[in-house]
């Protein structure tokens, strides 16, 4: 059972990480920048002359690693049965294409649904660079499946407020997104190197066909999109993106980015056609002027 006194004191402490031009580069190729040799504006995320970091990177550099699985004492979490229900990036300051940060995570609510309903566990990074300046804070969601309960009936901490639902009307405008049959294994290369997202014999014994992509990887891929179609590419006017995972993306498949577009705030979901998926939900994000 969750053991709620370590999961909501929980803190990586200072977890420092140096990250370099190739990093950069590899991270944008796995979220699918590139595949047009013409596209000069993507090229500027892929390549070494005037490179500048995706937005959306913050999420996948100076992460504590698997700590609800590895902290001692245990958190009591079920990790066969959690799953990463959503997650959003603050951008204080433009990414450097390379650098030295440091990110310190915490849980910042722990909330128990009820018996059989499962717990929602908020975890706060923050990344700083080398001279203590604020870049980004991270908010990831982990739906805890098996760990309802735990707090016999008190409830736990109150839930954090929800992102905006999607508007039920016709989008703006859409935009297509082509994943590429290797696209997770590109992907991995920024850090993750779960088999659900390359072994085809771990991906079956989890009830999927192939091996998905990685659910930061359909996040990313929802950043390249809105960057193109809502900010010219211009990645420094990008100051938030937010999302809910609702359904996995199998490298290959085609994603459709619909995006309703305000001055400032934009919504956007994400759609695979070709199987009837909504992928990502309740995406919101922000822009200076």
């Amino acid at each position: 059972m969750l053991n709620y006194d370590i999961v909501r004191n929980w803190s990586s402490g200072d977890v420092r990480h140096s990250y370099t031009k190739r990093d950069t580069m590899l991270y944008a190729l796995g979220i699918g920048m590139g595949q047009d040799p013409m596209n000069e504006a993507e090229l500027a995320h892929v390549t070494e002359s005037e490179l500048r970091a995706v937005p959306s990177m913050a999420a996948v550099i100076a992460t504590p690693g698997f700590w609800m699985r590895d902290s001692q004492p245990s958190t009591g979490i079920d990790t066969v049965r959690m799953v990463h229900g959503e997650q959003s990036v603050v951008i204080h300051r433009p990414l450097p294409s390379e650098a030295t940060v440091s990110g310190c995570s915490k849980v910042v609510s722990v909330v128990d649904k009820g018996e059989g309903k499962g717990a929602i566990v908020y975890v706060e990074k923050r990344i700083s660079d080398e001279q203590g300046e604020l870049l980004a804070t991270c908010l990831s969601t982990v739906f805890c499946r098996g760990d309802g309960g735990f707090s016999g009936g008190a409830g736990g901490d109150a839930p954090l407020e929800p992102p905006p639902a999607t508007p039920d009307r016709v989008p703006d405008f859409t935009i297509d997104l082509e994943t590429r049959p290797e696209t997770a294994l590109i992907y991995r290369l920024s850090g993750d190197y779960n088999p659900l997202h390359s072994d085809p014999r771990v991906a079956k014994a989890a009830g999927f066909p192939k091996p998905i992509l990685h659910g930061l990887g359909t996040y990313g891929a929802a950043c390249r999109g809105l960057l193109a179609g809502c900010f010219e590419h211009e990645s420094n006017r990008m100051r938030s993106i937010r999302a809910r995972f609702s359904s996995p993306v199998y490298p290959g498949d085609k994603i459709v980015l619909d995006i309703w577009a305000a001055a400032a705030d934009i919504q956007f979901r994400a759609r695979v056609p070709a199987r009837d998926a909504t992928v990502l939900t309740h995406g919101h994000a922000k822009r200076s002027a």
